[in-house]
């Protein structure tokens, strides 16, 4: 087996443990973000924000590496956190937005960043989808691909 084989095979199982810890640590934090949220304050900020970004990040990039290598059959999986996320986004919204603001309030009458905190994390994770996209195109346009597809 060639050395670049090799290499594919192996950043691949990798590559699928990351993915797996990115879907584990996205439940989770969607979780607290959603508990927060309905408890209305009644929990500490989740703050898991900048770690679950690095996380997706971390994933991102690597599988985009695969691609780099010449791995041709990646899974387009990623984009399932996108779209979570900005489901998760938009009905948390509209539940507040129901409920004339009530999530946003918290029981001793103090505002509440929950659903500002969520708009945010859902943006980051579309600039991660939309930066991975990016360095895709890159990698055809240096490489010619584009041309034959």
């Amino acid at each position: 087996m060639s050395q670049l084989k090799h290499l594919r095979k192996v950043e691949s199982r990798i590559n699928k443990n990351l993915y797996l810890i990115a879907g584990f640590v996205t439940i989770v934090t969607m979780s607290m973000i959603s508990i927060e949220f309905f408890s209305r304050g009644g929990f500490f900020p989740s703050n898991m924000g900048l770690f679950y970004i690095g996380v997706l990040l971390i994933y991102s990039v690597h599988k985009e590496l695969l691609r780099w290598l010449g791995k041709r059959t990646i899974d387009r999986q990623g984009e399932l956190f996108v779209y979570t996320w900005i489901v998760l986004t938009a009905i948390l919204s509209i539940v507040n937005f129901a409920y004339n603001g009530y999530f946003s309030v918290s029981t001793g009458g103090a505002k509440l960043t929950t659903l500002r905190d969520l708009s945010v994390l859902t943006l980051e994770v579309l600039a991660v989808f939309i930066f991975t996209r990016c360095l895709k195109i890159l990698k055809y346009v240096l490489t010619g691909d584009l041309k034959k597809r």
